[in-house]
């Protein structure tokens, strides 16, 4: 039997032959993430920032479904754009870089100003 609330999961990374270059797998997927060009890599993929705040939309816009299924909202479709800001010259922590501010924009098709915003507070509160 398979517990719903315990969630696990494995990524894999490596170097390549090219310097800022890596490949990384997870499960049987995939993908290239390069460094930035302002690290002396490519630059050319998706950068591990780039990746992880693609995570953030993606992690929004899938919990905007199930959230809306659970509530029983009939939210037609959805969009989340993730904007970060790294300002190295200020950071916020002096030991790791961290984004000094991070912003999340939701469009709703199919749903109230209501619905919508109780389906992005519910989102805020997973």
């Amino acid at each position: 039997m398979i517990n719903a609330d315990i969630r696990e999961y494995e990524v894999k990374a490596h170097s390549t032959d090219t310097f800022g270059r890596v490949m990384c797998s997870a499960r049987n997927h995939y993908f290239v993430v390069d460094g930035p060009v302002q690290n002396g890599c490519p630059g050319e993929e998706i950068t591990p920032s780039e990746l992880f705040l693609s995570a953030v939309a993606a992690c929004g816009v899938e919990l905007l479904q199930v959230i809306a299924r659970q509530q029983e909202v009939a939210l037609a479709g959805s969009s989340v754009r993730v904007y970060g800001m790294m300002d190295r010259s200020n950071p916020v922590r002096p030991d790791v870089a961290l984004f000094n501010s991070v912003s999340l924009h939701f469009l709703l098709k199919g749903v109230t100003q209501e619905e919508g915003e109780g389906l992005v507070q519910a989102f805020r509160g997973r």
